[in-house]
C-alpha cells in the first residue's frame, strides 16, 4: 500500500515497507515516516526490469533471483510480455544507519522476523481483499483463447435486431466465438433471462467461448467459457470479434441487446471526442501526467485532472505537502487531505511523466515499433478512500462525473485544512423568487450551489428538418433489419440553453402562508453571487416514457468567453409585496433533529445514496445531507418530508455542522449556531485528553488533525513527539481560535467569492455512450495556451478539441 504517489516496485529506489504498519513509502518519504513514528525497521523491495537478450550471440540469459512477485501491486503491462524479464530484490533496512540485511536470511534473523517477512512478500493487494468481485483483472485468461478455432462460414453480426436462433428472445444473448451463433443465456433466479440455448449449443458442438452482446465496448466485454464454467478474459477478443464483422473499438455497451445497440449513431461521438484519426503528440512534464483506468474509473480521472488544474487546489494540497504529510494520522490511508495531496503531487510534480530517453527512441525506431510510453499513476488508494461507504462510487461500475464532482466538493468541505477551503471557488448563492399565482405576492430565498445546470433546449434545434428525416430513415431501417443511417446530431444554440435556464418555472406545490395552504406559483432562479470558477453541467441525460435512461445527442456551441452578468439577482423590486414568512403547519412525529442531536450520531454515517436521490430532485446538496442526517438515515422518502418542513428556513441550504464533531459534516454556517472545522474543538473532548496529562495545545492540534476523533487524536499525539517544537503551528491555531470567538459573536453568511460574471473556458469533460452508467469520459484542459486531452493514462496535445460535445464545462472568472 504505497504512500508515495506513483511509486511501485519498478520505480527508481523501489518501495520501503514499514514492518510495523505495513505501509509502503518511496525513498523520498521513508525518512519522514521514520522521523515521525520512530519506526526503524523497513523492508526494501525493488524489481529490476530488463529486456530479454535473444539469440545465441546475445550471451547467457539472466536468471531470476526469485520465483514469484513479492507484492500484488500495480506493474507495467510490459512485464507480462515476452520481451522483458525481471529480477526481484528484497532486504531489511534498519534506520537511521541504513544497515541492510539481504533476504531471505534464515540464519541471522529470528524466526518471528522471518515469518513476518514471508507474510509481507506473499501478501495480496488490500484493494483486492476489500472487494474481490469488483476487480476485472481477477478474471482468469481462458486457456482456449490463444488457439480458438473460428469457422470461416461467412457469418456477419448486424449492429441491431439481435434474436436467439432457437427462440424469440431478444435479451441476454450470447455470440459464440467459434461459429457466430447468437443464442440466449440461462434463466436467472427471478425467472427472467433466457432458455439456456447457448449452453445447449456448447453441449452439442463443444465450442467453448461466447461473448455477451450489448456488453462490447472499446475496453472489453463479458466473455464466458462453457468448458471452464466461469467468466474469463479473452486477450484476443478484438480479433475474434472482427472475424464476425464487429469493430470492438467502435462499440458501446448497453443494458439490453434490443434497444440502443445501433452502433453507428455513436461511432462519430467516440471518434470525435477522443480525436481518433489524428496524430496526437504525447505531452510530458509537470501537469501532464495521466491516470490509469482501474476499470470504469475514467469519471474520477477526468474530474481530478480538472480539479488539479485550478491554482487554489494546487496551493491547498500540493503547496502544503510537507505540513499535510508531517501532521497526517498514523494511518495516512484514512486521511482525505493526505490522499488528495498525494494524488495532486503525482499529477503536478512531473516525476511520473517523463519522455523516453533518446537511446530508447532510436531503438524503437530501428525496430519500427515506436510507441510512446505513458503509464500514468494509479489512483487506487485515492479511489478506495473517497468512495468508501458510498454504494455507487465504491463499485466498479461507471458513474456520473457530475455526481462525483459534488461528492468530492462534499469531502473537501468536511476536511478543511485550517481556514483554507479550496472548494469555495465553486460556491455561489442562488436567489429563488416564487410568485404566488393567486395573491401575486412574492417570496425571495437564497440557497448555496456549486454548479450551474443548463437545460438542453431541444425545441431550439437549428436542423429540425434534417433530424425528422433521419428519424424516419432510422425507424424504417430498424424495422427492415437494414444497417442504420449515419447519425444526425441536433445542433442547439447556446443562447437558447441559457434562456431556458433563466425562464420562469411552474411550481405546483409550495406553501403560501398568505393563503395558509399549498398553492401554485412561478419560480425564477438567478445568481445572488458569481463564483470564482463556474462549473456548467449540460443536462444531457433524461428518462424516456419507459423510465429507461437516455442521452440527448446534441452539439452546443459553448462559448470560450461567457457573460452571465444579466443573470444577476435583483432582489425585491418596487411594487412587489412579500409573502408573510410563516412556517407551514406540518410536523414530523418525534422531533428527529433533537433526538439525533442528543445521540451524537456520527455525520460520516450519512446515507449518501439517499442524499443523491434527493439532490436529483433539484434540492441543494447540503440541504439533502441535513435532511438524511436529521431523519436518522431512514431513507429518501422520510428525508423528503423533512425538506418540506424546513425548506423555508434561512439556513436551509447551509452545510451541516454538528457540535461534538467540530463540523464533521461540512464547514460553513451552522445549523444550530455550532462552530465549523476552523473553530475550537469541542471542550468536552479537549478536557478528556488534558485529563490524561497532555497539554491543552497538544490536545487541540491533535483533534484538529483528526476531525475531532478522540481515538485517532490520541494516536496522533503518540506519533508526534516533536509537537512542542512546532511553535508556528500553535500560534496559527491560537489566532484561528481568537478569530472563531469573533465569528461566534457575529455570525457570517455563507462563504462566497463574488465578482464579475465574465468567464473564460479552461476545461471541459466529455462523455461517450448512452448513459452515465456506461461509456467513457475524457477531459480537455487548456494549458500554456493550448488544449490538451487527458484520456486516462494518455496525455496528448489536442488537435481538434470537441468543445461542442462536452458534458461539464469549467470556466474561470476574467479579472475586471
Amino acid at each position: 500500500m504505497s504512500q508515495s504517489p506513483g511509486k511501485t516496485l519498478n520505480s527508481e529506489g523501489g518501495l520501503y515497507v514499514c514492518m510495523n504498519t505495513f505501509l509502503a513509502f518511496g525513498r523520498e518519504h521513508v525518512e519522514r515516516h521514520f522521523r515521525k513514528t520512530g519506526q526503524s525497521v523497513y523492508m526494501h523491495l525493488k524489481r529490476h526490469v530488463r529486456e530479454k537478450v535473444r539469440g545465441a550471440s546475445g550471451g547467457a540469459l539472466p536468471k531470476r533471483r526469485n520465483s514469484k512477485i513479492f507484492l500484488d501491486l500495480d506493474t507495467d503491462d510490459d512485464l507480462n510480455s515476452d520481451d522483458y524479464e525481471y529480477e526481484d530484490e528484497a532486504k531489511l533496512v534498519i534506520f537511521p544507519d541504513h544497515y541492510e540485511i539481504a533476504l531471505p536470511n534464515i540464519e541471522e534473523l529470528p524466526a518471528l522476523v522471518t515469518i513476518a517477512c514471508d507474510a509481507v512478500l506473499s501478501s495480496k493487494s488490500p484493494y483486492r481483499k476489500q472487494d474481490p468481485d469488483t476487480w476485472e483483472n481477477e478474471l482468469p485468461v481462458s486457456k482456449y483463447a490463444n488457439n480458438l478455432t473460428q469457422l470461416d462460414n461467412g457469418v456477419r453480426i448486424p449492429p441491431s435486431g439481435w434474436k436467439c436462433a432457437r427462440c424469440d428472445l431478444r435479451e441476454n444473448l450470447w455470440l459464440n466465438l467459434t461459429d457466430g451463433s447468437v443464442l440466449c443465456g440461462k434463466w436467472f433466479f427471478d425467472s427472467s433471462g433466457g432458455n439456456g440455448h447457448a449452453l445447449e449449443h456448447y453441449r452439442d458442438m463443444g465450442y467453448p467461448l461466447a461473448v455477451k452482446l450489448g456488453t462490447i465496448t472499446p475496453d472489453g466485454a463479458d466473455v464466458y467459457s462453457f468448458q471452464e464454467e466461469e467468466p474469463v478474459l479473452d486477450p484476443h477478443l478484438a480479433k475474434h470479434l472482427a472475424h464476425f464483422g464487429i469493430d470492438m473499438l467502435h462499440m458501446h455497451g448497453t443494458e439490453n441487446g434490443l434497444r440502443d445497440n445501433d452502433i453507428k449513431p455513436r461511432v462519430s461521438e467516440w471518434e470525435v471526442i477522443q480525436e481518433t484519426g489524428t496524430k496526437l503528440k504525447p505531452m510530458y512534464g509537470p501537469g501532464y501526467t495521466g491516470l490509469k483506468n482501474l476499470g470504469n474509473s475514467c469519471y474520477l480521472s477526468s474530474v481530478m485532472q480538472a480539479i488539479f488544474s485550478i491554482p487554489e487546489f494546487q496551493r491547498a494540497y500540493v503547496g502544503n505537502l510537507p505540513r499535510i504529510f508531517d501532521y497526517s494520522p498514523l494511518d495516512p490511508t484514512q486521511d482525505f487531505n493526505t490522499q488528495m495531496t498525494k494524488l495532486g503531487h503525482g499529477l503536478l510534480s512531473g516525476q511520473y511523466s517523463k519522455p523516453p530517453v533518446k537511446s530508447e527512441l532510436i531503438e524503437q525506431v530501428m525496430k519500427e515499433e515506436h510507441k510512446p510510453q505513458q503509464n500514468g499513476i494509479s489512483p487506487r488508494m485515492f479511489k478506495a478512500f473517497v468512495s468508501k461507504s458510498h454504494p455507487e462510487f465504491s463499485s466498479n461500475r461507471q458513474q456520473d462525473a457530475q455526481e462525483f464532482f459534488l461528492h468530492l466538493v462534499n469531502l473537501v468541505e468536511r476536511n478543511r485544512i485550517g481556514s483554507e477551503n479550496p472548494s469555495d471557488v465553486f460556491r455561489f448563492l442562488v436567489e429563488e423568487r416564487i410568485q404566488c399565482c393567486q395573491t401575486r405576492k412574492v417570496r425571495y430565498t437564497e440557497r448555496v450551489d456549486y454548479l450551474m445546470q443548463l437545460p438542453v433546449a431541444m425545441e431550439a434545434a437549428t436542423n429540425k428538418d434534417e433530424l425528422i428525416a433521419y428519424e424516419l430513415t432510422r425507424r424504417e431501417a430498424e424495422a427492415n433489419r437494414r444497417p442504420l443511417p449515419e447519425v444526425v446530431r441536433a445542433k442547439i444554440p447556446f443562447s437558447a440553453c441559457l434562456q431556458a435556464f433563466s425562464e420562469p418555472e411552474n411550481v405546483d406545490d409550495f406553501w403560501s402562508s398568505a393563503l395558509q395552504a399549498k398553492s401554485a406559483g412561478v419560480k425564477t432562479s438567478r445568481f445572488a453571487s458569481f463564483p470564482e470558477y463556474l462549473v456548467v453541467q449540460i443536462k444531457k441525460f433524461t428518462f424516456g416514457l419507459d423510465w429507461v435512461p437516455k442521452k440527448f445527442d446534441v452539439s452546443i456551441d459553448m462559448p470560450d468567453l461567457l457573460d452571465i452578468n444579466h443573470l444577476r439577482a435583483r432582489g425585491l423590486q418596487p411594487g412587489e409585496e412579500e409573502l408573510p414568512d410563516i412556517s407551514p403547519p406540518i410536523v414530523i412525529p418525534d422531533d428527529s433533529k433533537d433526538r439525533l442531536m442528543n445521540q451524537f450520531i456520527d455525520p460520516s454515517d450519512i446515507d449518501e445514496s439517499s442524499v443523491m436521490q434527493l439532490a436529483e430532485m433539484g434540492f441543494p446538496l447540503e440541504a439533502c445531507r441535513k435532511a438524511v442526517y436529521f431523519t436518522g438515515n431512514m431513507g429518501a422518502e422520510v428525508a423528503f418530508n423533512w425538506i418540506i418542513v424546513h425548506m423555508e428556513e434561512p439556513d436551509f441550504a447551509e452545510p451541516l455542522t454538528m457540535p461534538g464533531y467540530g463540523g464533521a459534516a461540512s464547514a460553513g454556517a451552522s445549523v444550530f449556531g455550532a462552530t465549523g472545522l476552523d473553530n475550537q474543538p469541542p471542550e468536552e473532548i479537549v478536557a478528556i485528553i488534558t485529563s490524561m496529562g497532555f497539554h491543552r495545545n497538544q490536545a487541540i492540534q491533535a483533534l484538529r488533525a483528526t476531525n475531532n476523533n478522540l481515538e485517532r487524536a490520541l494516536d496522533w499525539i503518540f506519533s508526534h513527539p516533536e509537537f512542542e517544537e512546532d511553535s508556528d503551528f500553535v500560534i496559527e491555531m491560537e489566532n484561528n481560535a481568537n478569530a472563531n470567538i469573533i465569528s461566534e459573536a457575529k455570525p457570517e453568511g455563507p462563504r462566497v467569492k463574488d465578482g464579475s460574471g465574465m468567464y473564460e473556458l479552461f476545461a471541459f469533460i466529455s462523455h461517450m455512450g448512452t448513459s452515465t452508467m456506461s461509456g467513457h469520459y475524457v477531459c480537455h484542459i487548456k494549458k500554456e495556451g493550448r488544449w490538451v486531452i487527458y484520456n486516462d493514462h494518455k496525455v496528448c496535445a489536442s488537435e481538434r478539441p470537441p468543445k461542442d460535445l462536452g458534458y461539464m464545462y469549467f470556466y474561470r472568472r476574467i479579472p475586471s
